[in-house]
Parts: structure tokens; sequence; C-alpha cells
């Protein structure tokens, strides 16, 4: 992945953003794979909280 993060800006607590500017310099890899990690699990609970409204918005079907 290289450093494709060089450019992203982000608001973190001071000490989260010292860890991820020492982290990004000793290990770019490593900050890479955390960032696509949180960025799956957010795409995954976004997809999963789309479709559970949609089927809370469903209307309710009798068992027979």
């Amino acid at each position: 992945m290289g450093n494709v993060f060089r450019s992203v800006k982000s608001r973190l607590p001071r000490d989260i953003a010292e860890q991820a500017k020492e982290a990004q310099e000793t290990d770019p890899e490593f900050l890479s794979r955390v960032v696509l990690y949180g960025m799956t699990r957010r795409s995954i609970y976004r997809h999963l909280r789309d479709q559970n409204q949609a089927q809370d918005s469903e209307p309710l079907r009798e068992r027979p």
C-alpha cells in the first residue's frame, strides 16, 4: 500500500495523533492496514445498519 495516506488529514486526540505520526514514520504499512481495517468495519456496519433499517420499514407479515 505504500504511503497512500500522505495527504489524509483528520482530527484526532493529541496522544492518538502522536501515535499515528510515529507509526507513519516507523511502520507506514502497519498504519495503512489499520486504516483499511477501520474503513472495512465502517463499511460493513453501514451496510448492516441500512439493511436493518430497510427491514424495519417493511410491514410485518403474519405467519400461517
